[in-house]
């Protein structure tokens, strides 16, 4: 799949101007922001925030009744999700009062079994909001840094640190479509895709300032490194997805392990952005920038 996609990608790339490669990904990153954009409007947040930032309390029983007769039946509790994974159901519920918490809590573990209660408060949810924007931004400043020391020109590390930029966004974009909730676990995958989206960029640019041969010979050999580990990684996560998501259809003693699914379909969009995002917007960018620096397109 590695090798029909890098010769696809490298047809692709050399039949098409720079601004050709550039426009692709930036009209992503646009509808991307837009999505945010309409999100953030409504809840305050660039994407639904998940128990652990939001506050509220995630209750989980067995039970043989459907998620939509549980959410009629709790729809006065301020429910916010109901699902079911095999024989076990899970309630989200926002932040309440303290009476009202406790006869809900009664009222579940008197009908049903293996009851788990998990409760996060909502001055605890702030200080999880922060900290997580905090290593986020720190990601990034840490990351333009280091790719600035290593590079020492503006065009290449600008275009490294837009190319993460992007690949963040448009996975953020992913989860506003999906319904997917900021989370611990997605924030995780977030900080991940950061550093695979370095990984690449930096494979790319390095070939390309640092190698002899023409511009497009560089790109197409650093591409086939780039795309082989890429793909590696989606093959991985797949899998991943499949086994967290779905093993409880196989076998009634598993369970849908929703943090790792959550963690899996993140990367799997973001890396997806990502192929995009390093070989049409970050080569487009490098590519004119060797360019107009050297107009044979050689590096000597």
């Amino acid at each position: 799949m590695g090798s029909i996609l890098t010769e696809y990608l490298d047809s692709f790339i050399r039949g098409r101007d720079d601004k050709q490669l550039i426009t692709i990904p930036l009209v992503v990153l646009a509808l991307s922001l837009l999505v945010s954009l309409i999100v953030f409007s409504s809840t305050g947040a660039p994407v639904k925030l998940g128990l652990e930032f939001e506050g509220g309390t995630m209750i989980a029983f067995e039970t043989q009744e459907s998620a939509t007769v549980l959410e009629q039946a709790y729809s006065d509790y301020s429910l916010d999700a109901a699902r079911k994974t095999g024989d076990r159901a899970i309630l989200q519920f926002g932040p309440m009062d303290n009476e009202v918490q406790k006869e809900l809590e009664k009222e579940i573990t008197s009908k049903y079994s293996n009851v788990e209660i998990k409760q996060i408060g909502a001055l605890y949810g702030k200080e999880l909001q922060s900290q997580a924007l905090k290593a986020i931004g720190l990601s990034f400043i840490g990351m333009a840094i280091v790719v600035f020391l290593i590079f020492r020109t503006a065009v290449p590390s600008i275009a490294v640190v837009l190319s993460a930029v992007s690949d963040i966004t448009i996975a953020v974009g992913f989860m506003n479509l999906v319904g997917i909730e900021l989370s611990l676990g997605t924030v995780a995958a977030l900080l991940m895709l950061i550093g695979y989206s370095v990984d690449s960029d930096i494979l790319l640019t390095t070939r390309v300032l640092k190698r002899r041969g023409t511009v497009n010979e560089n790109i197409g050999r650093a591409m086939h490194t780039g795309l082989t580990m890429t793909t590696t990684t989606l093959a991985a996560l797949v899998v991943m997805y499949i086994v967290s998501t779905f093993s409880y259809l196989v076998t009634s003693s598993a369970s849908q392990v929703n943090l790792l699914s959550d963690i899996s379909i993140v990367l799997i969009f973001g890396l997806v952005a990502d192929i995009m995002n390093t070989w049409l917007l970050n080569t487009g960018i490098l590519r004119w920038h060797v360019n107009r620096s050297n107009p044979r397109g050689r590096r000597a």
